[in-house]
């Protein structure tokens, strides 16, 4: 799957079914105007090829003037657009939504990643797949743009075999099955002990997934799968109940993994602008 320009102009019909009877009412069709989408906050940008895309397909010249993935301060011009003024209107509130999404995730993810590597950790950012149904494509690339990685994209990508899975087969049988349908791909158990943990890395999982585990016990784990050999053989990501606050505990243990799912179910977004610029007069 891939962004396309029908893709989102599924968005413009959500929000103008029926056309925008505000502007036609009042707007004559033939006024053309320039604007300027300016940020209204520091963070980082994302999305502005989504909404260049959009506003092509409108008619609408869309110019950028940073990089998405650029760092901005407040008032900072991002994107210049020229065309018919109903256009850019119609567009407005569709690229302000979507941009400002993708730059809140873009800003959170890179403030999680400049947390983990001011206490030198080798530990990557994570997000996971608690995305809004429809927007997923969009969240995880505004993730990879903030500087994280972004897990799985669909249950097809990779072998995660959780709770629920373990609560119908055992751990050594859900891992031989899964290694007997693919070779290609990788396989990660979920476990919420440090013995399940253990078990996993015996039965040769790829990754194993510290889940709700306080930083201590996370320590703990680390500590029983290197007294077992077993440490370098598997890669560890923790998840849950991990903020801003104990973050950094987290990566100081030397895990390789730190999946947040806030990142993507409780984005904050990024405030932006649109403003019609008046026109120059000789």
């Amino acid at each position: 799957m891939k962004v396309t320009v029908e893709y989102l102009q599924r968005f413009l019909e959500e929000d103008a079914p029926f056309g925008d009877i505000t502007t036609e009412a009042i707007v004559p069709p033939e006024t053309t105007c320039r604007a300027l989408v300016r940020a209204k906050e520091d963070g980082v940008i994302a999305g502005l090829e989504e909404a260049m895309m959009l506003c092509s397909a409108e008619g609408i010249m869309a110019t950028p003037l940073v990089t998405d993935g650029s760092m901005v301060t407040d008032g900072t011009g991002v994107l210049d657009l020229t065309g018919r003024a109903a256009s850019v209107l119609l567009v407005e509130r569709t690229v302000l939504n979507l941009m400002g999404r993708m730059s809140g995730i873009a800003t959170g993810t890179a403030a999680c990643c400049s947390l983990v590597k001011a206490v030198q950790s080798q530990a990557r950012i994570t997000a996971t797949r608690k995305t809004v149904p429809g927007l997923r494509l969009l969240d995880k690339k505004a993730v990879i743009l903030g500087g994280g990685e972004p897990h799985r994209f669909s249950l097809s990508d990779a072998v995660l075999i959780k709770d629920n899975h373990l609560a119908l087969v055992p751990v050594a049988e859900a891992i031989a099955r899964a290694r007997q349908f693919s070779c290609y791909k990788t396989i990660e158990v979920e476990a919420e002990t440090t013995a399940a943990a253990v078990e996993a890395a015996r039965c040769e999982a790829d990754q194993v997934l510290l889940d709700n585990m306080p930083v201590e016990v996370v320590g703990e784990t680390l500590a029983a799968l290197e007294a077992e050999g077993l440490r370098k053989q598997v890669q560890i990501e923790v998840s849950g109940g991990i903020t801003a606050d104990n973050l950094q505990a987290y990566a100081r243990l030397g895990v390789d993994l730190i999946s947040i799912g806030e990142l993507t179910h409780s984005v904050r977004n990024l405030n932006l602008s649109l403003d019609i610029l008046p026109e120059k007069r000789a």
